[in-house]
């Protein structure tokens, strides 16, 4: 779910590209399971979660920790271990002043995800792709999801 709500995916095949990502040959057809799972995933996800989606513009201070963190998780692009990359995210809020780090996960929910709260930020990052999560995060502080009225 957070693979299809992060990434916007509409497609399965978008999906199974992440799955591939840490099973080298699975598919539906190797996986029809799973392939079922998928599909009931980007249902759900058009159904009930992105009509609930809202996102907002980043603070300034907002705007320059999360820069700083897209920075920071596109010099680890190829980073796959979910401690390692929540590490850096907590860094992150921690160096930008952010008391309690809470306010920190929130602004990074609601400014790139359009939702108040969400997965293990690390994990998902981890698992999306740091590179990934770069660009998503640019993205949404150039305001592409507040002017493509996501949410």
């Amino acid at each position: 779910m957070n693979l299809v709500s992060a990434s916007g995916a509409h497609e399965r095949e978008v999906l199974w590209g992440f799955i591939r990502a840490y099973a080298p040959g699975a598919g539906p057809e190797t996986h029809p399971g799973l392939d079922r799972l998928v599909t009931y995933a980007l249902k759900y996800y058009e159904d009930f979660v992105r009509p609930q989606k809202r996102y907002r513009a980043a603070s300034e201070k907002e705007r320059e920790a999360l820069s700083a963190l897209a920075d920071a998780l596109e010099n680890m692009a190829e980073e796959r271990n979910a401690e390692a990359v929540q590490s850096v995210v907590y860094e992150m809020g921690k160096s930008h002043g952010f008391d309690p780090l809470r306010d920190w996960f929130k602004a990074i929910y609601e400014v790139a995800l359009g939702q108040t709260q969400g997965p293990r930020f690390g994990s998902f990052a981890a698992l999306f792709g740091c590179a990934q999560t770069a660009v998503l995060i640019r993205t949404a502080l150039a305001g592409a999801f507040l002017s493509a009225g996501k949410g």
